[in-house]
């Protein structure tokens, strides 16, 4: 990336987050690493996720439809060296083509998927989960709004204040704008779920494939942090409620609409049903604002609280 498109505001460079270069038959390498505040390594939806997608769908017939990526982070990655994609095809069907996408840093495997590519059938019938009761996104505060009342609150600690200072900035620059819809909303089964309002900021008309590329991007955004509130941990939490780490070991999309915008105002509902032995799992249903299930997603990572395992002596956290 040069020094122009580094300087841009991130709302402006969605297409730079998601951009491959093609370096050889399937092969392909990334231009952009983005590494969030405090994370181990690189944002697994804008690259891993999202750059193996692009990588893939360069390498099937345009007929074809992705509609499905199952993914496993193996290591993490840095954002000083370029990631390379290698694609696979291994099975071409007349309705379903299956692709294996592996990423490698400095001769290792950081990443794997699998993703599946169908020629579409509109004709079939459908059902869809209808989407849950929200307020609409113009009566939702921006996330930017939130972390503001937490930097100004008298009674915020000043550990917390610094980091949500250094996430505001983030989030002032991110490609994707975030409103809270409802928060630990608990159905009557007592099930709890996290919805946000989530869009592309200010990008223009894209073709099908690249929606997807997009909102493979945004199902990473606050997915399995939904299941370290439901442990109760958090920054500046204390002994068992203190958030130590978190990462990502697998995470999977199933899209069922090729029409839709990502630039317009998406439901994202998130639950988590278990969580326990540093680890929890959450599922994901993206909804249009008008109300149709475009996306279905599913999530699996380390969630560590600040204890250790009394047998055995204090060391480093490793996965």
């Amino acid at each position: 990336m040069n020094k122009d498109e580094l300087n841009q505001p991130e709302h402006g460079r969605i297409s730079t987050f998601l951009e491959v270069e093609q370096i050889g038959v399937n092969h392909f390498r990334s231009k952009f690493l983005w590494v969030p505040l405090r994370a181990r390594g690189v944002y697994g939806g804008s690259v891993i996720i999202s750059q193996a997608l692009v990588s893939a769908t360069n390498c099937v017939d345009p007929s074809f439809a992705v509609h499905n990526g199952q993914c496993y982070f193996l290591l993490s990655s840095s954002a000083s060296t370029p990631i390379e994609y290698s694609v696979e095809r291994l099975r071409d069907g007349k309705s379903y083509l299956t692709c294996s996408v592996t990423a490698s840093q400095k001769g290792k495997k950081i990443f794997s998927m699998l993703c599946s590519f169908q020629k579409p059938e509109i004709w079939q019938p459908n059902f869809q989960w209808p989407m849950p009761d929200v307020p609409p996104p113009d009566q939702c505060d921006d996330e930017e709004v939130r972390y503001s009342r937490v930097i100004d609150h008298p009674h915020s600690n000043a550990e917390l204040v610094k980091y949500f200072k250094q996430r505001l900035v983030e989030r002032k620059r991110s490609p994707i704008a975030i409103k809270m819809a409802k928060a630990h909303h608990v159905n009557k089964d007592g099930t709890v779920r996290y919805m946000y309002w989530m869009k592309a900021r200010d990008i223009p008309h894209y073709e099908a494939p690249y929606q997807k590329y997009i909102l493979a991007y945004i199902s990473d955004l606050h997915f399995i942090s939904s299941a370290s509130r439901i442990l109760g941990m958090k920054r500046g939490g204390k002994g068992s409620e203190a958030l130590s780490m978190t990462s990502t070991l697998d995470h999977s999309i199933w899209f069922y609409d090729n029409n839709f915008d990502a630039g317009d105002w998406l439901l994202y509902e998130m639950d988590c049903p278990r969580g326990g032995s540093g680890r929890g799992i959450v599922h994901g249903r993206i909804f249009t604002h008008c109300g149709t299930l475009i996306a279905v997603c599913s999530q699996e990572g380390v969630i560590r609280a600040n204890v250790r395992d009394p047998a055995k002596p204090e060391a480093p956290a490793k996965l």
